[in-house]
């Protein structure tokens, strides 16, 4: 690419700060193509990835950032975990010192197709679906951003003619050239305010700088029910062309779905039948319209479409159905991070339901659900630190309310309170790092402990 020369002209110096699975790849990336690079991480850094530093020769510091260093780069990668309002990120702006994400520093070394999936919900479903449909085809397609293996890191080991890649706000705050050849923006809803100043817009926003390199040789695919979409679009400039789905109304373009029917106009219509989804619950109606738009612009068949959609299996800690013991479904629903997250998983649940729910508060308005929670379930149980937020919202709504402090904690008493034909769901509504290492860690805790000395039924 024109930009891969600019860049290897001079030895030119990366710092990467953070030391995951991000930075870590773009790192090993920058040493691949020549470059002088240095990694920083405030805290530490996992054996596995310190062995990549290690076994290829990259220099790196943890536990503590050496800013003199830092601020001597040409260019910096800061990984997505890093808050925009961390002290060093200050100090690079005032010092105009280039600071990208990975997204756009990987794709300035790929000649790829890239396909990019952003949203407040959803992503992690619709970008796996959109990889099977590829990969069921034959296509040799890669896996990544927030999701699976680093972009960067497989643009340095492998050579993929598509990316499908899962794209956070955060990703997006740091890019400059960044241009998916199909972006699709899922949905809008009242997360990570925090990082955003409390300001619902400016961080819908971010996720629509998912577009604002694309060209008319692009596509962006939207969701025509989402409100504040509808809002920014009439300000927004779009140069790529749009494309919208809906599960409320008949487009005449784009994509659809009405009683049992999903209809997709591109060029040659397809059609499937809603009941023949692999997955449930009308936000998966939505997910599998916007993916298979997507397929349908890459000239994938009905055939291979529609096969895909009926095989496809859930993400983990999605709507992932753990077991059912003593006639109660345990649902882990851990990637559950915001409220409109969790209103999907309550929304898709039978009744009565014991919902798990606490963790970081991003800001959550918790009234979205509220008509939800009256309907749909029987006891709340909390689990996190600082419970006092949702305790106070629903303590008038709900005479079933307990505080868990663990995940052993927790599952214990939601099994002490369970009756037959009750739902436990984890929808925390919240990040999980007051008490896990991640939302994974948190999923893979509740099913740990549901499955504890338990003799599983098959539902």
């Amino acid at each position: 690419m024109e930009q891969q020369t600019e860049i290897q002209g001079g030895k030119m110096k990366v710092v990467i700060l953070g030391g995951g699975e991000s930075g870590v790849g773009a790192a090993f990336l920058a040493k691949k193509k020549g470059l002088d690079v240095f990694l920083s991480d405030q805290g530490s850094i996992r054996d596995n990835y310190k062995t990549i530093l290690l076994d290829n020769a990259i220099d790196f510091e943890e536990g503590g950032h050496n800013e003199e260093r830092i601020l001597a780069a040409d260019w910096i990668i800061k990984s997505p975990g890093i808050p925009k309002k961390a002290e060093i990120v200050g100090k690079i702006h005032q010092k105009g010192i280039r600071l990208s994400s990975e997204l756009e520093f990987a794709y300035h070394f790929t000649d790829a197709k890239i396909i990019a999936v952003t949203g407040s919900n959803g992503k992690t479903t619709t970008t796996s679906l959109i990889y099977h449909i590829l990969k069921n085809d034959g296509y040799n397609v890669g896996l990544g951003g927030n999701i699976g293996k680093s972009f960067a890191y497989q643009v340095a080991t492998d050579d993929f003619d598509y990316y499908v890649l899962e794209v956070s706000s955060f990703q997006l705050d740091d890019i400059q050239n960044f241009r998916p050849y199909i972006s699709l923006l899922l949905n809008l809803s009242q997360d990570h305010l925090d990082q955003y100043n409390y300001n619902y817009e400016e961080y819908a926003l971010a996720k629509f700088r998912i577009a604002e390199n694309q060209e008319n040789d692009n596509y962006f695919i939207y969701n025509k029910d989402d409100e504040m979409s509808q809002k920014l679009l009439q300000t927004l400039e779009i140069n790529a062309t749009m494309i919208p789905f809906s599960i409320k109304e008949k487009l005449n373009e784009g994509g659809y779905a009405i009683d049992n029917e999903l209809v997709v106009k591109l060029q040659e219509d397809f059609k499937m039948k809603v009941s023949d989804l692999s997955l449930v619950g009308n936000h998966n109606v939505a997910n599998s319209l916007a993916a298979s738009i997507a397929g349908k612009l890459l000239n994938i068949s009905n055939e291979s479409i529609r096969n895909s959609l009926m095989t496809f299996q859930a993400v983990p800690h999605r709507l992932e159905q753990v077991a059912v013991i003593n006639d109660v479904k345990y649902i882990n629903d851990s990637k559950a991070t915001n409220v409109n997250a969790a209103y999907y998983a309550l929304e898709s649940v039978k009744y009565p339901a014991i919902w798990i729910v606490g963790g970081i508060d991003k800001g959550n308005d918790y009234t979205e659900i509220e008509d939800l929670v009256k309907k749909k379930v029987r006891a709340i149980v909390c689990l996190g630190l600082d419970n006092e937020k949702i305790i106070q919202f629903f303590q008038n709504k709900k005479d079933l309310i307990f505080e868990t402090s663990s995940m052993e904690e927790c599952v214990k008493l939601c099994k002490s309170i369970a009756e037959p034909g009750d739902t436990v769901l984890l929808a925390p509504c919240c990040s999980s790092f007051d008490l896990f290492k991640s939302y994974e860690d948190r999923g893979d805790q509740f099913k740990k402990y549901v499955l504890e000395g338990e003799e599983i039924k098959e539902d």
